[in-house]
């Protein structure tokens, strides 16, 4: 059975800089407040209108195929994680697949936050395995300035989050102990709203005891979206900050040390950890706990913020591109976010 090789890497961010000295203009915080609290200094947004989440995967995409020596009527397969979809329906997949003008592949959309790129990834990984497919395209991709409260109201969350694109190509190999090694899932739903955004959606209040959404009182329909839900300010993403990061702190290095338990390795094979990219504290924590050096461990989220599905795709493109990733290094990816859910994926480059 072949192994699975990330063949090209790619990343796309915004021109747009914001730094935190921007968001000054619009609600009430500091550079010293937001870098405290998360490491952030500046971020990318997307241009409002001549850009989206797809033309943005389809930058980076370019890019990975480019380098994977490939062309896009190669790719036999998309997968597409983003919590930040072009439309609500259909998924970004099949915009990026007419974009690129590939044939009629399948095309898979992925939800799964903060974990979403891990999670696509080790789904190519079974498919690239069984030998179904032999050049799959994952993106990971996020336009998140378009959904954010930028308000003092909304300050907690608005000024960790980011804009851009990652991609990669996974293409089989057969060549001893090179590509995935393996790839490690979870998921825990019991505190799913504390970090979530609940409208539009279908929930219709049913699963909490406190209302999150005021629907106009009618015979039918009139709950997707309403002008009191709007007026409300319940059309943003909610968090609960200090519980999230209790929960990551926790199942970050627990993933981590599952995958290499697994391949019969220890923290002192880890080449380079690449974390998505939540907050620099949580980052630092990890490395702490598991007592790796600042050169096991790569973080950009000081200039692009929380890009969330796109975050490990984008610091894993750029350690690569700075001479970071070599090959035959031992690389080490985890993810933990909104669900909740997290992942791992260790690899051999």
């Amino acid at each position: 059975m072949p192994q699975s090789k990330i063949a090209g890497i790619g990343y796309y961010v915004p021109k747009n800089v914001f730094t935190n000295n921007d968001l000054k203009k619009y609600m009430d915080t500091s550079d010293e407040w937001i870098q405290e609290r998360t490491g952030i200094q500046e971020r990318r947004y997307a241009h409002r209108t001549e850009e989206t989440t797809t033309t943005m995967g389809v930058e980076a995409a370019t890019i990975a195929i480019e380098r994977a020596g490939i062309t896009p009527q190669d790719i036999d397969f998309i997968i597409f994680a983003t919590i930040c979809p072009d439309y609500y329906f259909p998924g970004c997949g099949v915009l990026l697949q007419r974009a690129m003008k590939m044939k009629e592949i399948g095309a898979l959309d992925v939800r799964n936050q903060c974990s979403g790129f891990v999670y696509a990834l080790s789904i190519a990984d079974q498919f690239i395995k069984t030998g179904m497919y032999k050049n799959i395209l994952i993106v990971g991709s996020e336009k998140h300035s378009f959904g954010l409260d930028f308000s003092t109201r909304g300050r907690n969350i608005s000024v960790i989050f980011g804009d851009g694109a990652g991609a990669v190509v996974l293409q089989p190999t057969t060549k001893e102990g090179q590509g995935i090694l393996s790839t490690h899932l979870h998921s825990d739903g019991e505190s799913a709203e504390i970090l979530s955004m609940f409208n539009p959606g279908t929930h219709a209040n049913h699963w909490l005891p406190n209302k999150v959404a005021d629907f106009d009182d009618a015979d039918m329909g009139e709950m997707f979206m309403s002008h009191d839900m709007i007026d409300n300010a319940q059309n943003f993403p909610n968090m609960d900050g200090p519980a999230v990061f209790k929960k990551a702190i926790v199942k970050f290095p627990e993933v981590i040390m599952e995958s290499l338990t697994a391949n019969g390795l220890q923290t002192t094979d880890i080449n380079l950890l690449i974390p998505h990219q939540a907050n620099l504290r949580i980052a630092q924590y990890v490395q702490q706990k598991l007592k790796l050096s600042d050169e096991q461990v790569h973080n950009n989220i000081q200039k692009f913020g929380n890009t969330t599905a796109a975050s490990i795709p984008i610091a894993l493109c750029e350690a690569w591109e700075m001479g970071k990733v070599k090959e035959g290094d031992l690389i080490c990816l985890a993810a933990f976010g909104s669900g909740f859910t997290w992942a791992s994926a260790l690899l051999r480059w």
